[in-house]
């Protein structure tokens, strides 16, 4: 008996596609799950001199240079 995908959580449903690999249906629901909780975040392209600088130094700081 197949388990109802939409009502398992995200862990338990990685879990049985880990656990039953040949099943397309709970694979493609876990990436659609996955997808849809991804964050969405956009950072517009700096376009001035100040705003690329500005971009550079938080690179820069991000890596720890």
């Amino acid at each position: 008996m197949k388990p109802e995908l939409e009502t398992m959580n995200t862990t338990d449903l990685r879990s049985y596609v880990l656990e039953h690999r040949e099943d397309r249906e709970a694979f493609q629901a876990l990436i659609d799950r996955l997808n849809t909780n991804a964050p969405t975040t956009i950072y517009p392209c700096p376009n001035t001199p100040e705003n690329i600088e500005t971009m550079k130094k938080a690179i820069r700081e991000k890596l720890g240079k």
